[in-house]
């Protein structure tokens, strides 16, 4: 492990760099350590972009547990600056959109894995519930995704109106409602299920269908639909 700054990056070998093993051999060559390197372009005074990008990795859990750390705790790891904390998070963010892009081009969402896959990287490791809604047509395509509230899910807090007066404004046909539970249990409580069947009732009433409600855990999720438990 090169760990003496003296050793640059662009004194390696070219077959060893790793800008110039994207460009001969594509991203998928590269390892997350490498393409985190790239991002951060330079190193400190004792370390390479290559060390930096091991160091972040190793301390934080992999990607998955960079992707949970603010910019500002980032900025605590010897080296890294608010430019570099500002690049990653830029990239990860990146990512993130990307998965979502397919869906705001107008595809559907068919069942309740897809309505995961459309927000679990956002909303698997938030350390406090949320609250969200996506927005559908009657053919089923999203047109908007809104968060809604963070804290405990509770009948109190959560609101029917404003669920149905964001689907009026935007002509939406059904929404699909989500939130997280940060244990990474998805099971849902006893809350969560009168809260989910006053939301449906009140959205019938205004011909609003709900859909589904999705409970996102860490790693998998709870369907209302799948289930049975939306009347």
């Amino acid at each position: 492990m090169r760990t003496n700054y003296a050793s640059r990056i662009k004194d390696w070998p070219e077959t060893e760099r790793p800008r110039e093993r994207l460009m001969r051999h594509g991203p998928d060559a590269l390892s997350d350590s490498e393409l985190i390197g790239i991002i951060l372009r330079t190193g400190s005074s004792v370390n390479t972009a290559m060390d930096l990008a091991r160091q972040l990795l190793d301390e934080f859990g992999g990607l998955r547990g960079l992707d949970t750390q603010s910019a500002a705790t980032l900025c605590n790891v010897h080296g890294i600056g608010v430019a570099k904390a500002a690049q990653i998070k830029a990239a990860l963010e990146l990512a993130k959109r990307l998965v979502q892009q397919q869906w705001s081009s107008g595809e559907r969402i068919s069942g309740s894995e897809d309505a995961y896959k459309y927000v679990r990287l956002r909303m698997r490791d938030l350390q406090r519930e949320q609250f969200r809604t996506i927005f559908l047509t009657t053919r089923n395509q999203v047109i908007a995704e809104k968060t809604l509230f963070e804290g405990s899910l509770t009948e109190s807090v959560v609101s029917a109106r404003e669920i149905i007066l964001s689907a009026v404004q935007l002509a939406a046909a059904s929404v699909i409602l989500l939130h997280n539970h940060p244990s990474g249990n998805p099971t849902p409580s006893h809350e969560d299920k009168r809260v989910t069947e006053k939301l449906a009732t009140a959205c019938r009433y205004a011909d609003i269908s709900v859909l589904d409600h999705i409970i996102v855990g860490k790693d998998s999720y709870f369907s209302f639909a799948d289930e049975g438990l939306l009347s």
